[in-house]
């Protein structure tokens, strides 16, 4: 198994790519700490890691407040005593509007639950990962990172922020042994963040949602969207010694979406 005695954090765990991410971990071997604001959907993920037989914990936190990124470490070392990995999901789309109808607490709110939580926990994990000479740190970034959408600004904003973020903590992290690199997925059609951004573009846009779903999916390769499984997959792999040489990268698994 590839994860095998490691400890990984999972930051909005309790539904879609997170969770698909907590059970793949667990199912290579890793103890995983699920975290999310809703305290019945972690607690779901933890006992199915449990019931597979695997390791898993359940701690509730707001990734945007500092005390709770703090209690969400200081949870995960008392119960298995290291963090080896730390993925950085946690995520909200936020208001779907163009730039001048955004209110400055949408903008930050967004902002916060990205960035400022990915930056929070890295922070906290990096001197521990520092001591033992190992850890690993995946951000879960965006094709709207890199491909420009209307009406989402914020939520762009923070998935490009995040893989600046991932660069200069990769190269600030390389020679101590911790590796740092990013996901970009495509549209995830299952998720409720996916449903939910559908049917508010459909309504912007005066068509079904079905319309709206399709003609977003015909502008990719595949012409689909992805899995929430296909993205635990290649975080899988990323997080994994499988990937030992490979730092600083934001990798597409978005269909061929984007190339670069």
């Amino acid at each position: 198994m590839l994860l095998t005695g490691k400890v990984a954090v999972i930051t909005g765990g309790g539904r879609g790519i997170g969770r698909a991410i907590a059970l793949k971990f667990a199912g290579q071997g890793a103890a995983v700490v699920v975290a999310a604001r809703t305290a019945s959907e972690i607690e779901a993920v933890a006992q199915e890691v449990r019931g597979a037989g695997g390791r898993a914990a359940a701690v509730s936190a707001d990734v945007a407040e500092e005390e709770d990124c703090e209690r969400l470490i200081h949870g995960a070392t008392s119960e298995f005593g290291k963090v080896d990995i730390l993925v950085n999901n946690a995520g909200e789309y936020g208001p779907v509007k163009p730039v001048e109808e955004i209110a400055p607490a949408e903008w930050d709110r967004v902002i916060a639950v990205h960035l400022r939580g990915a930056y929070l926990l890295t922070r906290l994990v990096l001197p521990g990962m520092y001591a033992r000479g190992s850890g690993v740190i995946l951000n879960i970034s965006s094709l709207s990172a890199k491909s420009a959408f209307g009406w989402g600004s914020p939520y762009a904003a923070a998935k490009a922020g995040m893989l600046g973020l991932t660069r200069v903590t990769a190269a600030e992290a390389a020679r101590k042994g911790v590796r740092v690199n990013a996901i970009c997925p495509g549209p995830v059609t299952e998720t409720k963040m996916s449903k939910d951004l559908g049917a508010t573009l459909a309504e912007r846009l005066g068509v079904s949602k079905e319309a709206q779903l399709k003609g977003f999916l015909d502008t990719i390769l595949q012409g689909r969207g992805q899995t929430a499984n296909e993205i635990a997959a290649a975080a899988l792999f990323l997080c994994s010694e499988e990937a030992s040489a490979i730092t600083g990268q934001a990798l597409n698994v978005d269909g061929g979406a984007a190339f670069y």
